[in-house]
């Protein structure tokens, strides 16, 4: 490869024309005094027709017999391809595009001195009849491809634009809520101390109640800021994929890596709409949302508790005896007949069990791992996929999915998990043994921070 480039390099920099027929050289010579070259037909008919003239580059005089065949030149044409080394010379005396040799009084030179003249004719390619109406057309189609294009971008932009102002809308909602809930609890604890004549030992409990609230409130502002900064990374990537010359990006694309960190406001604002595809189950889709009276005190609960993360600090729920021990959640939806179908995003953890369970299993049982749950989970430090039921595992041998969809099928006693992609890719599916009713289950055991799971209504028809 590196011979042929400096091949062509050579070939490039070589003039390997006759200035005379301005053709590949043929049986090449050069002037012993000057050295210039040229075909031997060519310089001997020019030497024979005019007596006394001197070489027609600089003028230097020479005989025939100064003429001395030029052997580099050979060598360098005979490694010219044969398609253009076979390109016709031009044999008559004066050639279109050729020399043409005449007196140079003519162009105004002193009278009788001789110069040569190159010209080459050219000629302007014919036009039919039929070509102008077919470029007309060509223009026609242009602009209105043209129109289409800029429609087509308008909406697009209108779309995110109306997308962006109703999170906006929503998220300043929910972050408005969250503090008067906040201090209306506090406020309501103050009340209650008060009206009952608390002790002095008991007031420093109202300052780590308050403490306790602030903290909370405080989690959920840095939950909605994340998710805020989020989508904007996803809309920035989303411009720089759509369109990246309008847009080219001002930092390295490293720097929009997706962090894990990805929670969101009521309306899921970390979250760009997903492409709208085909779904076999969207007839059977539900919404559902976790109960907050069964999350583990280690997992806080937003996005009007579509959302589940791990939080730094423990999150302050009412006292049930059915709160998990363990890093877990159920959902306050049940079904028992019929058939039901909910997706939930796995991509923001890297330690997560999906499945279902009987309503009374245990604060402390685990999931997968008793008579009444089923789930397939992800244990991201093997990377390995598994189906578990009874304490017994199934391996999966596949891919981590970034979205999984449940499909409860109760006639049948069965239920199926799914990978979503640009379609539903069976993982597993466990015939059930119960005939209680059953709960949507998860489990973030890898408890790493801001580690999330989040339920997603199917968006696909």
């Amino acid at each position: 490869m590196a011979a042929a480039i400096e091949l062509e390099r050579l070939l490039a920099a070589v003039e390997l024309r006759c200035s005379l027929c301005l053709q590949f050289f043929s049986e090449p010579v050069r002037i012993a005094g000057c050295s210039h070259s040229f075909c031997r037909r060519c310089i001997s008919r020019y030497r024979a027709g005019r007596p006394g003239p001197g070489c027609p580059l600089c003028r230097e005089g020479f005989e025939l017999r100064d003429l001395r065949p030029n052997r580099e030149l050979a060598a360098l044409l005979s490694l010219i391809p044969p398609e253009l080394s076979e390109e016709k010379l031009e044999t008559e005396d004066e050639p279109s595009g050729a020399v043409v040799f005449g007196d140079r009084s003519s162009a105004g030179g002193r009278p009788g001195e001789k110069e040569e003249e190159i010209w080459e004719s050219s000629k302007l390619p014919e036009i039919s009849a039929e070509t102008i109406p077919l470029l007309r057309r060509d223009l026609s189609k242009t602009k209105e491809y043209k129109s289409q294009i800029k429609s087509q971008i308008t909406r697009d932009f209108c779309c995110m634009k109306e997308y962006v102002e109703r999170q906006e809308r929503s998220t300043l909602m929910f972050i408005e809520q969250e503090q008067k809930a906040a201090q209306q609890k506090i406020e309501e604890t103050i009340h209650q101390l008060t009206d009952s004549k608390a002790q002095t030992s008991n007031l420093p409990y109202e300052g780590s109640l308050s403490i306790m609230y602030k903290i909370t409130l405080d989690e959920k502002l840095n939950v909605v800021k994340s998710a805020v900064e989020d989508l904007k990374r996803k809309l920035e990537m989303l411009l720089l994929e759509k369109y990246p010359q309008q847009f080219p990006p001002v930092q390295p694309p490293n720097s929009y890596q997706e962090t894990s960190v990805c929670s969101s406001p009521p309306e899921s604002a970390a979250e760009i709409p997903d492409l709208v595809i085909p779904s076999q189950f969207s007839q059977w889709a539900e919404d559902v949302t976790f109960d907050h009276t069964r999350a583990n005190e280690r997992l806080a609960l937003t996005a009007q508790n579509s959302r589940v993360v791990v939080s730094s600090h423990p999150t302050w729920y009412e006292p049930t005896p059915r709160r998990f021990c363990i890093s877990q959640v159920m959902c306050s939806q049940s079904f028992s007949t019929g058939c039901h179908y909910w997706e939930v995003i796995t991509k923001d953890s890297d330690g997560w069990a999906v499945g279902v369970a009987h309503e009374m299993i245990g604060k402390r049982d685990k999931l997968g791992r008793t008579e009444h749950s089923w789930c397939v989970e992800w244990l991201g430090s093997k990377k390995q996929l598994s189906a578990w039921h009874k304490d017994q595992e199934t391996l999966l041998h596949k891919d981590k999915p970034l979205r999984v969809g449940v499909f409860l099928e109760l006639q049948k006693q069965t239920v199926s998990f799914y990978s979503i992609t640009d379609r539903e890719i069976l993982l597993h599916t466990f015939e059930l043994s119960t005939s209680h009713p059953l709960y949507p289950a998860f489990w973030l055991y890898s408890l790493e921070r801001n580690g999330s799971l989040t339920l997603s209504h199917p968006n696909r028809r």
